[in-house]
């Protein structure tokens, strides 16, 4: 999987690093001073790197936790996110990573520990208030977890603060950690779904849809919490009978007292990260259906997005409790 290994100087002895290095026997191991040296160089080819990534491990200097952008989250919470690692195992078509960075290479920041401290001081400044932390968004943290081991580092660490949610994004169906470990009840496991034709088109290297369904009901039965994340939608011919069929094939398998929250939100890219996947994907049937605005942003006409929003939400309504959606973007 991995044949080439950089790591920074001031963390290769860690623990963690040893830990994930002793991962790869055989890989070629080149020590740098920063990982930028080889992460940010402008004139890198994604496309071709994404065939081949090497890893690389550094430690977070900053910004160990953010504010979640406006519109995003949890209503009714605080709500933040923060990235142990950029890029993903998979190779989604509509991935913003790929327009967001120059290097396909995966990039573990390993210094788990600077991240913990930094959670708990925004939970125990107000231990009463309402709070979830998400992960999984400038990578897949449960597909990586075979190296990088940070959900089992997580889930101990989250246990002693009922009042944070912790939410796990994946499309991962790796589902070791959730035999290994008691569920978690102040975590969601939440999975991205479209129908089944997109999903085969777009999420290249991801398992298949009906996988991830299949394992949602096996940690549901663990007793851990799922999360349902239609996000983005994708147009394309016949959607209203995809999603519907989707929703169908989703419920039918899982309870809705299982799941804790259902999301929607629009496919949109900022105009310069789109530009950049055109290149790469110039003959994407589901990327001739969006526009520019004015703002610079990519997306759906307005019309159109506030069609497939409601349609779905509508559909889902059959299913489940409208209290439990949230917007996500």
């Amino acid at each position: 999987m991995v044949d080439t290994i950089y790591a920074e100087d001031e963390i290769i002895g860690t623990k963690k690093a040893q830990e994930i290095i002793s991962k790869f026997r055989h890989a070629k191991i080149i020590s740098i001073e920063r990982f930028g040296e080889v992460f940010n160089p402008s004139n890198q080819n994604f496309r071709i790197q994404k065939t081949n990534p090497a890893l690389i491990l550094a430690r977070k200097q900053k910004g160990f936790v953010l504010n979640a952008p406006e519109g995003f989250g949890i209503r009714d919470q605080d709500n933040y996110y923060f990235s142990h690692m950029y890029n993903c195992l998979y190779d989604c078509s509509y991935c913003f990573l790929q327009g967001m960075y120059n290097s396909a290479n995966y990039l573990v920041f390993v210094n788990f520990d600077d991240y913990k401290h930094e959670i708990e001081k925004i939970i125990v400044k107000d231990k009463e208030k309402k709070m979830t932390f998400f992960t999984g968004y400038d990578c897949d943290s449960l597909a990586m977890e075979p190296i990088t081991n940070f959900i089992s580092d997580f889930i101990p660490f989250f246990r002693r603060y009922k009042n944070a949610l912790f939410e796990i994004r994946t499309k991962s169906i790796n589902n070791t950690i959730f035999r290994k470990h008691d569920a978690l009840t102040n975590c969601i496991v939440a999975y991205s779904l479209m129908p089944e034709i997109l999903a085969q088109k777009l999420d290249k290297k991801a398992p298949s849809v009906s996988a991830r369904i299949k394992n949602m009901k096996y940690i549901v039965k663990k007793g851990w919490k799922v999360g349902l994340r239609f996000d983005p939608l994708i147009y394309c011919n016949n959607w209203k009978a995809e999603y519907a069929e989707l929703f169908a094939s989703i419920f039918k398998e899982i309870k809705n007292e299982n799941i804790h929250s259902i999301s929607l939100g629009p496919l949109r890219f900022p105009k310069d990260f789109f530009n950049k996947l055109l290149q790469f994907y110039p003959k994407t049937e589901e990327f001739s259906f969006l526009r520019s605005n004015h703002k610079g942003i990519v997306s759906y006409d307005q019309t159109l997005e506030s069609e497939m929003n409601e349609y779905c939400r509508l559909e889902l309504m059959k299913y489940s409790d409208e209290r439990k959606f949230f917007s996500c973007g």
